[in-house]
């Protein structure tokens, strides 16, 4: 009994020291396992997000943002440059044109240079709309200048000297549309259109007048 006495004593002499070694040792240990853990757990994240989630690895590397950012600004820059162009092809259509070699009248010499070698009657429908008149006044017209002139270019009165088409009097009275007046059916009728115009309002108010003078 007193050996046991002495001896409980001793044991917890030896055995008091190695509590904080031991104690130690088991968070060194537990330290260890814990980074180790947190490691797996770590990559496990890392893993997990390259295979579920897009945007957590964005947020991990974030010179992807950069580039992206860099990818977008080009595109909205592009995008204005592009609005910019057209508000100003918009914003000058006379200029557009210009550029394009396209006006009104070089489009009407381009149309009358064409139909130059037509039947006079198609150059007249055709020129109708440059004098505002719609193709409901082409049987006036036609009526007309088929009582005048049969739609003969050189169709010559010798008793008044009208001439042409029309029957311009004079018929120098052409040269007003062009110097090529006594050959051109385009420069006789245009002439004539202007004519009417001024005159009669419409082939339709000159043809009327003549059915009740017998002249115009």
């Amino acid at each position: 009994m007193s050996k046991h006495a002495k001896y409980t004593p001793k044991h917890r002499h030896h055995r008091a020291p190695s509590r904080p070694t031991k104690v130690l040792r088991n968070s060194v240990l537990y330290s260890s396992v814990a980074v180790a853990a947190t490691g797996v757990a770590v990559s496990g994240g890392v893993l997990q997000s390259n295979a579920e989630s897009p945007v957590n690895v964005a947020a991990d590397f974030p010179q992807m943002n950069a580039g992206d950012d860099v990818q977008t600004d080009a595109v909205r820059r592009d995008d204005e440059v592009s609005r910019s162009a057209d508000r100003r092809r918009s914003a000058d259509p006379a200029k557009a044109a210009a550029l394009s070699g396209v006006d009104r009248t070089g489009t009407a010499v381009s149309r009358t240079e064409d139909i130059s070698d037509e039947d006079p009657r198609e150059i007249a429908k055709a020129l109708l709309s440059e004098f505002g008149y719609s193709q409901d006044e082409f049987g006036c017209l036609d009526s007309l200048y088929t009582s005048e002139s049969g739609w003969r270019v050189n169709a010559d009165n010798p008793s008044s000297s009208a001439y042409g088409i029309p029957q311009a009097l004079p018929g120098s009275k052409m040269a007003s549309a062009g110097p090529d007046w006594e050959t051109n059916p385009v420069t006789q009728i245009r002439w004539g259109l202007g004519y009417i115009e001024d005159r009669y309002g419409s082939p339709c108010g000159a043809w009327s007048f003549k059915q009740g003078h017998n002249w115009y």
